[in-house]
């Protein structure tokens, strides 16, 4: 398995228009890519980012759903996207766990792109099934598995995505085999729990309070370190019995690379306002998020660790590259 190295001095070339007119930027729309399904967890993101860039940059944000390959066609559009600022990539850690997955990807994720921003962190995936399965805990989910190998199966939003690599995590550290099927989303995937083609999948507190609410889905677990204020009821794992079971989400923005400095450093500026506004951070709460709104070179860092952590999590769950 290769190790790429975010490093901060990569993401950037030199501000080659720094005079480009950050002062008229932005001067048409932006198209902000996820590349994911409409429903998905960053789809709701993006809507939410949407609104604030628009609002605060007084020119309109598309958002436009490019799915397929865990992320990695709509990211590639970002990475040959002429780099004036006006394209942009939303996603999830997706990004840097599609280079654990993927043997050899059609972009450099350090060379091809200007990380711009960490908007918010989750408190975890929740592990949530749906009411056919007979588990009202993961202590009584892991000894059904156990009883009955590969009868379940949990559902994700692509191979080498997050969702993926806890479930794999969970087989490895409970002992259990549970079968992955993968989607091209985390809305398709939820869907088919809730229709019961499938029994579980790890997902965003962002997409599926509803359905929790509503009791299509329980929850059981938490993925995070600490339990999270929406779903309070529900444990974390390392709280019941698995101490290296920690994995957290993500969501952040990127530009080309080579896109002028001074435009990076304003729609990173701008995040940072719109999260620290009491507006959007009504909504985070809302959505059981944590806003984070770091600079360039801080989220930089950030992908760095997490890539980092992934290919631990990829090593001990035995999950390797395709």
């Amino acid at each position: 398995m290769r190790l790429i190295v975010l490093i901060p001095g990569a993401m950037f070339a030199s501000a080659v228009s720094a005079q480009s007119g950050e002062s008229t930027y932005p001067s048409r729309p932006i198209r902000m890519i996820y590349p994911f399904t409409a429903g998905s967890t960053v789809d709701v993101m993006a809507r939410v980012v949407q609104d604030q860039l628009t609002q605060r940059l007084n020119q309109n944000i598309v958002a436009d759903s490019r799915p397929g390959a865990n992320g990695i066609i709509g990211t590639e559009i970002v990475a040959r996207a002429r780099p004036d600022g006006h394209t942009m990539l939303i996603t999830t850690g997706s990004f840097t766990g599609n280079v654990v997955a993927t043997k050899k990807l059609p972009y450099d994720p350090v060379k091809d792109f200007a990380p711009i921003t960490q908007i918010a962190r989750s408190y975890g995936l929740l592990l949530v099934v749906n009411p056919g399965v007979p588990a009202q805990s993961i202590k009584e989910l892991v000894a059904f598995a156990k009883a009955n190998p590969e009868k379940l199966s949990y559902a994700s939003s692509g191979v080498g995505n997050m969702t993926h690599l806890v479930g794999e995590l969970l087989n490895t550290l409970a002992g259990v085999q549970i079968k992955h099927v993968p989607y091209k989303g985390s809305g398709p995937a939820l869907t088919d729990v809730i229709g019961r083609q499938v029994d579980m999948t790890f997902i965003s507190t962002v997409s599926v309070m509803p359905f929790i609410k509503s009791g299509r889905v329980k929850p059981l677990a938490l993925t995070g370190g600490d339990r999270s204020p929406v779903v309070p009821q529900v444990p974390t794992f390392k709280e019941i019995g698995y101490p290296d079971f920690e994995m957290t989400g993500w969501y952040g923005l990127w530009f080309p690379a080579k896109t002028p400095v001074p435009v990076v450093a304003r729609i990173s500026a701008v995040v940072k306002q719109a999260v620290a506004s009491p507006e959007m951070k009504a909504k985070l709460d809302e959505l059981g998020l944590i806003g984070v709104g770091s600079s360039p070179q801080e989220f930089a860092r950030y992908l760095q660790e997490d890539l980092a952590l992934q290919l631990r999590i990829a090593k001990k769950a035995g999950v390797e590259p395709l």
